[in-house]
């Protein structure tokens, strides 16, 4: 508790900070670093000339910080723990055809191996899975290939079906995925990103971790073949993927990206663009690129109506305005066909929840195609925020309507287990800052 008081007690405003992890294991993947701001913490110097570093390694999820001069940067472990060996599903199928290819083997082979690993219902999951190929071909496999990237942990099933997988990854981070059947028919996968998130939104319990590391393509795409071969005969068919578990997607965009890619690929996986949705903060550059190179959906994470509120609750909106954000949007979407942005907004009691706020909110989406997900706030330990009662989530609803929105009420779903939307993750003891409230929110948190 004690360290908890001098970080908050030492912090200066208005710096930017990225919370810097490196995994136990060795890695030559290229880093990358994003700045996020926010208060700058006493007990790590994020700018400190003298590169002084500090470490906590109290549980798996604990972070490896790191300081570098006037930058930082975030290890991206692309490659696996057997460095002569090549994780197969962190390849689309053309780099996949030409690795084949590269052993001497012919392309029909690739596409026989990339059915085997995500179509047909096979799943593969080690070399004793892909009967029907050549035996050569097999045996090549085996020696250079490397079929899993996430280790099960274990599964957790809440009151209402749905169900929360942990992940061990080849570090021993553990990452969070999430299995939502629905009644219609409907069931998703909630795909994490990274290991933790730099954002530090607020409401968020994976922001109070920081950031630890991307994932790379192949434990993303890992979680949604997972959870077809664990879960598909019990609770049917997987139809969504929505990247709304651990991190900020566009944070990791190039992997995010690729992972996305290899799962609406008509051979393999086959989920539609439109059922595979990437959700995000507000990195407005990111964003822009996300919607020239891929086909799949977006959702934005807005939250509040004012840039007085969202720099308190989303502090990456210091950097990125609300304004900037949602003409951003306006523009791209003009170039885009029949493509609705899906706007989140998490309800938080006496602080984004008013009739004015719903006011503002329908004049501000003017222009962008959309619809409005309103989604009740899940409590977590050390919370500050408490949830937007029903009654005045539904008038909310109405003033939303009324002005022409298109407007959903999503429910909580798996709380019971934290594995609601803002609950996933495990905090270390070292924590990113709570920022400042702002005084005339002073008495509702």
């Amino acid at each position: 508790m004690e360290l908890s008081r001098r970080w908050v007690r030492q912090a200066k405003p208005h710096c930017f900070y990225s919370v810097v992890t490196k995994p136990p294991m060795a890695s030559t993947a290229p880093t990358t670093s994003l700045s996020v701001p926010c208060y700058k913490p006493h007990l790590i110097s994020f700018f400190s000339p003298s590169r002084r570093s500090v470490s906590k390694t109290s549980s798996s999820y604990a972070p490896i910080v790191h300081s570098h001069g006037s930058e930082t940067a975030i290890a991206n472990n692309n490659s696996n723990s057997n460095s002569s060996k090549v994780l197969l599903k962190g390849m689309k199928y053309d780099e996949l055809e030409n690795w084949v290819k590269s052993h001497g083997y012919r392309p029909g082979q690739a596409l026989m191996l990339w059915k085997r690993l995500y179509g047909n219902n096979i799943w593969a999951n080690c070399v004793d899975e892909l009967e029907g190929l050549n035996k050569d071909f097999r045996k090549m496999l085996g020696v250079f290939a490397e079929f899993k990237a996430l280790s099960l942990k274990k599964i957790l099933t809440a009151a209402d079906g749905t169900q929360k997988i942990l992940f061990t990854l080849d570090d021993g981070l553990v990452i969070e995925t999430v299995v939502i059947p629905c009644k219609r028919g409907r069931t998703t996968v909630c795909v994490s990103s990274q290991v933790g998130c730099a954002m530090n939104c607020q409401f968020c319990y994976t922001g109070r971790m920081g950031l630890r590391r991307h994932l790379t393509a192949a434990e993303i795409v890992e979680q949604a073949v997972f959870a077809r071969r664990l879960l598909s005969s019990e609770i049917g068919s997987i139809t969504n993927v929505v990247f709304m578990g651990m991190g900020e997607p566009l944070h990791n965009i190039e992997n995010v990206i690729k992972a996305a890619a290899i799962m609406v690929d008509e051979q393999g996986l086959h989920f539609s663009p439109l059922r595979v949705t990437i959700s995000t903060s507000g990195l407005v550059p990111q964003l822009k690129r996300f919607l020239h190179e891929s086909n799949c959906a977006l959702a934005v994470s807005l939250n509040a109506t004012t840039d007085e509120v969202r720099n308190w609750i989303m502090p990456i909106n210091r950097k990125y305005k609300l304004g900037m954000l949602l003409e951003t949007l306006r523009e791209e979407l003009r170039f885009k066909h029949n493509y609705k942005v899906l706007f989140e907004y998490v309800m938080l009691a006496g602080v984004n929840d008013s009739i004015e706020d719903a006011k503002r909110l329908s004049n501000l989406v003017q222009g962008i195609p959309c619809k409005i997900n309103l989604i009740s706030f899940n409590p977590h330990c050390g919370s500050q925020f408490k949830p937007t009662s029903e009654e005045k989530i539904i008038e909310f609803r109405n003033v939303l309507a009324e002005a022409g929105c298109v407007v959903f009420l999503r429910p909580s779903r798996g709380d019971d287990q934290m594995a609601a939307c803002g609950q996933l993750g495990k905090p270390g003891e070292i924590q990113p800052p709570l920022l400042r409230v702002p005084d005339r929110f002073q008495m509702v948190v």
